[in-house]
């Protein structure tokens, strides 16, 4: 509290004297925040210290605050030594100093002081700097600090060195940062492989340098047992910072079974590995930070059967990866954008699948409803997943019968589930589904399940947390003239780009579930 106090002061006093101390890397200016100057571990850069106030201040000292092992001289601005050689500062002139700043071989990266290996899969960060668990982020790695005098009184002003770049409508600052030599980033992070497929896959690998100088180093992957990549490697040479290589390889396999592995992309220069990359935050009121990941694709061995001719249209609403996944699995998806539902020619398509929230978010989605239930009584199957707005989801008749939406949820993954219509073609065609399929979920089972339903709705599934009644409401269907619509509030948009089997089974069912109608009796609720 005491230290804080002292700071609001120091504060306050340069605000009253107009004092501006300003730190900034002296580098070429970005044309983003993450093309814009970084410090490398084992490289040295120049950094500039500018201090200026209306009233004449003397004895001006300037110093860098820096982690351990950090070294730095002053090249510009007075002698040689550091701290910088005592000056002063008149009325409404400046003071400048440049140091050379040395960055230790070792030296830490800037970024978060947890993580998660699998991001769809840890529910929980690991925390790996406990130090700074009551702070947001790690404090920025270099800082500033100058001393002066004023009328016999000695005064402090502090700074966080930063770094420029631009956009389309001004020059604006980050806070430096440390990254290493070399960023690797794979896409996709995430691939769901049919056993019965083929085993062809492509994988893409950017590299990026922050080197200031010539570099070059040698690309790889490495593939379970098993697998064959073309090419082996690629040699990749950099002129200087900023650039960037994509190389695409292509993977293939021989039979495979149901299961789990991962292939890492790895950078080797100069005696060294690289195997993670980072992507730029920014927000203008909270500055910049670094999302780190491991350069690695997670693969999903699924044994799925996919129906034929089975062609799909998506319709976003807030944004989920089910498509990138069902376009893995080999099924024809078509993303429709909600401004062209009026427009669209929706007889193309066997099944609709509106993504998560999109009566929410899109207002085309109630605009279009009765469209939308015409495709349903022509024929086609709708898939409608969870939505938040409890009170505005069915005010515009989106649902075919009566139903009400709720906020009733099951938050344990592992919670037991149960088959309520066992002989519905849903859990047969073209996938046997049983309760096993219901293991190794992630993160939850479901939200917004529906609480009232007409009788025409037929409730499939049925599960509970621990002390809770069981909620029926999750997953919901009903024939509507010729077609199959579908209500479901379980967490496919968590399950299916995890790669878990069962979910991804019972999904493509879902998606199937017109080819068979009539397996849709009605039961009463």
């Amino acid at each position: 509290m005491l230290a804080t106090k002292e700071s609001q002061f120091e504060r306050a006093v340069n605000l009253a004297l107009g004092i501006e101390f300003h730190v900034t890397a002296d580098a070429s200016v970005g044309t983003n925040p993450e093309d814009a100057f970084m410090a490398v571990p084992g490289q040295r850069f120049e950094i500039s210290a500018r201090l200026t106030s209306p009233e004449k201040l003397a004895d001006v000292r300037m110093e860098l605050d820096l982690p351990p092992l950090w070294q730095y001289n002053q090249i510009k601005g007075g002698s040689s030594a550091s701290p910088a050689k005592p000056s002063s500062v008149s009325s409404s002139t400046a003071d400048a100093v440049t140091f050379q700043v040395v960055v230790p071989e070792d030296a830490r990266y800037t970024r978060p002081y947890w993580h998660r290996s699998d991001p769809e899969r840890d529910s929980l960060n690991v925390i790996d700097d406990p130090e700074y668990v009551t702070l947001p982020f790690p404090p920025p790695p270099v800082r500033a600090h100058a001393v002066y005098e004023f009328h016999r009184r000695q005064g402090v002003t502090r700074a966080v060195a930063m770094v420029e770049y631009k956009d389309s409508q001004a020059e604006l600052e980050r806070t430096l940062a440390v990254a290493p030599p070399f960023s690797i980033m794979l896409e996709p992070g995430q691939q769901v492989i049919p056993t019965q497929g083929n085993g062809a896959r492509e994988v893409r690998v950017e590299v990026f340098t922050n080197l200031s100088g010539a570099s070059d180093g040698t690309l790889h992957l490495e593939v379970p047992r098993g697998w064959r990549v073309d090419p082996a490697n690629r040699r990749l040479e950099f002129s200087g910072r900023g650039e960037r290589r994509e190389v695409e390889f292509h993977l293939f396999h021989d039979a495979i079974q149901e299961g789990t592995a991962e292939i890492r992309a790895v950078f080797r220069s100069r005696g060294k590995d690289y195997s993670e990359g980072y992507s730029v935050v920014t927000r203008q009121d909270l500055d910049s930070f670094y999302y780190y990941q491991p350069a690695v694709q997670h693969l999903s061995m699924v044994e799925v059967k996919v129906p034929k001719n089975l062609k799909v249209g998506y319709i976003m609403g807030a944004g989920d990866d089910i498509p990138t996944v069902l376009k893995q699995l080999g099924i024809d998806v078509t993303l429709v954008a909600a401004d062209r539902l009026g427009s669209e020619d929706l007889s193309q398509y066997g099944t609709l699948v509106l993504g998560i929230r999109a009566n929410d978010t899109q207002k085309e989605v109630a605009e279009n409803r009765q469209k939308l239930l015409d495709f349903v009584s022509q024929g086609g199957t709708l898939i409608v997943q969870y939505n938040t707005g409890v009170s505005d989801f069915n005010k515009d008749g989106l649902t075919p019968y009566h139903a009400e939406l709720s906020r009733a949820r099951v938050s344990v993954e592992e919670a037991p589930v149960k088959i309520l219509a066992p002989d519905d073609s849903v859990f047969h065609d073209p996938n046997p589904i049983s309760e096993r399929d219901f293991n190794g979920w992630v993160q939850e089972r479901g939200l917004y399940f529906m609480d009232q339903w007409a009788d025409q709705f037929k409730p499939l599934l049925a599960c509970h947390d621990p002390g809770e009644p069981d909620q029926e409401g999750g997953l919901l269907r009903a024939q509507y003239g010729k077609g199959t619509y579908i209500y479901t509030g379980y967490a496919f948009f968590r399950q299916l780009p995890a790669g878990v089997p069962g979910a991804i089974r019972l999904y493509v069912n879902l998606l199937a579930a017109g080819r068979n109608g009539s397996a849709a009796v009605a039961s009463t609720h």
